[in-house]
């Protein structure tokens, strides 16, 4: 077990969390997640959005998030489209941490109301995920 900062106090960590995962690994963790693609050894995903004030609602909330999480990914944000790119700094490579927070990004940043709910839901385009073109 390793210790390091958690907030204000010490917390342990096990090593296996900052393991690498392997290509199987990987493949398996991916398929879970739509959109979502390794570039350049990130786990990442471009998120198009309404445009510049629904950019940064999101960007305020992958942080939250990733805060709360204490993971935190590396961001590309533009008037209308912000990109997510995760990777596990201490190790320099893709990790469970990764895929777990992308599952959690993807839970909170495209929740709607089902239709019919008593929440009726942004009436116009809403923030959607698809795959990265660059």
């Amino acid at each position: 077990m390793e210790r390091e900062w958690w907030g204000n106090s010490m917390k342990e960590v096990g090593m296996a969390d900052y393991r690498l995962l392997t290509d199987e690994e990987l493949e398996e963790g991916l398929q879970e997640l739509s959109g979502w693609e390794v570039r350049d050894g990130w786990l990442r995903k471009t998120y198009r959005t309404p445009g510049w004030a629904h950019s940064l609602m999101l960007v305020n909330t992958i942080g939250y998030i990733s805060e709360a999480a204490y993971h935190h990914p590396d961001l590309e944000v533009g008037y209308a489209q912000v990109t997510v790119k995760l990777q596990t700094h201490k190790v320099r490579g893709l990790t469970r941490l990764d895929l777990e927070l992308a599952k959690r990004l993807e839970e909170v940043l495209l929740w709607k109301p089902e239709e019919g709910a008593a929440l009726e839901g942004f009436p116009r385009a809403w923030v959607h995920g698809k795959p990265t073109a660059n």
